[in-house]
């Protein structure tokens, strides 16, 4: 880490797959500006590449993130900064004016210590997979400042009132098992295998028909911000359009002849 001192993001690409690394190792993968700013980097190339049709969000070392490394960060917040440039992509998927939202699946694979933004971008995940070794808080409270990441809305959205403000008002940490029946995370699995089964889920999501897999979470998004009768007005004329894509009339095919199908993403 000697080369790399303010940490960084790795991304590899294995097939249709983006994997995204974090890697401050030395630091409990604490997060600084350069961090916050490849992560943006690496989820705009997994939006813009058409070959690539789901990331994967993991770290390197035993620790997911212990969240922003203040002392590099407390500036800039009280200036109210923005880490992401203009028309990039927010990891956080907050919808913020001048940023990108992820139209793309995203999968994350958690272990150990995953506190603040590392639950925050957990939560703004598709699906996680977390090792059975992990440790969960949202403790911006006892640091006297409040969780901006997405922890006030999507702990409520999938816990409940009660439960996330549990978590929300005391900084208290949970443990996997816990956050799996908060549905914070939808997979438990033994430490250093949450990668390997991160992975299989994103590999069987990028078997499926790409434009379909994006238009599907699409609307059950358009469901959680706008309401169903948002999301309902929207079925048949995304249905009409992707009835009419290549792909559609490969799935035919594909059913017809009793194969697997090969989708081209149009």
């Amino acid at each position: 880490m000697t080369d790399h001192p303010q940490g960084r993001i790795i991304c590899e690409v294995r097939g249709p797959v983006l994997l995204i690394g974090i890697d401050r190792v030395a630091k409990r993968n604490g997060f600084t500006p350069v961090m916050l700013r490849e992560l943006s980097a690496a989820y705009t190339r997994l939006e813009d590449d058409a070959a690539l049709r789901v990331g994967v969000l993991h770290a390197l070392g035993e620790h997911f993130t212990a969240g922003l490394d203040l002392p590099s960060m407390a500036e800039s917040m009280q200036r109210g900064e923005r880490m992401t440039p203009d028309g990039w992509v927010d990891p956080l998927d907050l919808g913020h004016q001048g940023l990108r939202r992820r139209s793309k699946p995203l999968v994350a694979a958690v272990q150990g210590i995953t506190f603040t933004l590392g639950l925050e971008l957990m939560l703004a995940a598709d699906m996680v997979v977390a090792a059975d070794n992990c440790r969960f808080s949202q403790l911006e409270v006892q640091r006297g400042i409040m969780p901006t990441g997405g922890a006030t809305i999507r702990m409520v959205q999938r816990a409940g009132w009660g439960n996330a403000m549990r978590y929300l008002l005391t900084g208290d940490e949970c443990d996997s098992a816990t956050a799996l029946q908060l549905n914070w995370v939808q997979q438990v699995v033994p430490a250093g295998h949450q990668l390997e089964h991160a992975m299989a889920w994103a590999e069987k999501i990028a078997a499926q028909a790409p434009l379909a897999v994006v238009a599907t979470r699409q609307n059950a998004l358009l469901a959680i911000e706008r309401g169903p009768a948002a999301a309902v007005g929207a079925l048949s004329d995304t249905q009409q359009v992707l009835s009419r894509s290549a792909d559609a009339a490969e799935g035919v095919r594909a059913f017809v002849e009793k194969r697997p199908a090969r989708f081209s993403g149009q």
